[in-house]
């Protein structure tokens, strides 16, 4: 297991260059996003996913959000999108907002936690954003901890509890928020709560009313 220093804010290409070429060979790195720490592999390979699972000790009925760097994926990733969905993009995107959509028939069930609904975020990161980038598809980004453990805002802390489970961490320093993504499912039309984050739920509402 490696850990490799990375600008936050300006990451040197070769070294997301290096971790992109980890990722699509079935590899797990951790990074920091624009909220904590995630744990990023391919999100349309199967037993990438799965690995996730096996290092976290996660419970199989918890669905895999991914982070893309741009809508385009949404094609591949969902069914249907909804004019609140599309405003709440135009609002909170990029940045810590994940949304729910019906997933799509090729989506792999292993993101979707023995559901029907994937979680989906366009992430404002320069790390996360390089790494969809480069790597060419739609990564992962759980928390990159224990399942139970409090959210990790360090690479220490990954590392402390990760360890040999993973490939990488690409450590940005601190976590300048602790708080995770607002997740938010509008897979049904109205808008549901599915976990407080760093956007209040009512600046979710406040837009979801200007669309009647």
């Amino acid at each position: 297991m490696q850990i490799i220093q990375v600008d936050p804010d300006s990451p040197d290409i070769s070294i997301i260059q290096h971790a992109a070429t980890i990722i699509r060979n079935g590899g797990l790195i951790a990074f920091p996003t624009e909220t904590v720490y995630g744990l990023g592999v391919d999100g349309t390979a199967s037993d990438a996913i799965r690995r996730i699972y096996q290092a976290k000790g996660r419970p199989a009925s918890k669905p895999v959000l991914v982070l893309i760097d741009d809508r385009i994926w949404l094609d591949q990733l969902t069914l249907d999108i909804s004019d609140l969905a599309y405003s709440l993009m135009d609002s909170f995107w990029p940045g810590p907002l994940t949304l729910t959509f019906q997933a799509a028939p090729q989506v792999p069930i292993e993101l979707l936690g023995r559901g029907t609904t994937i979680g989906i975020r366009h992430t404002a990161s320069p790390i996360a954003r390089a790494l969809c980038r480069y790597s060419d598809r739609p990564i992962t980004a759980p928390s990159a901890n224990l399942s139970g453990r409090p959210d990790p805002l360090t690479a220490e802390e990954v590392e402390k509890d990760l360890g040999e489970a993973v490939d990488m961490i690409l450590d940005g320093g601190r976590s300048s928020e602790p708080k995770p993504s607002t997740v938010v499912d509008v897979s049904k039309g109205e808008p549901h709560l599915i976990r407080a984050g760093q956007i209040p739920f009512e600046e979710i509402i406040e837009i979801w009313e200007t669309q009647h």
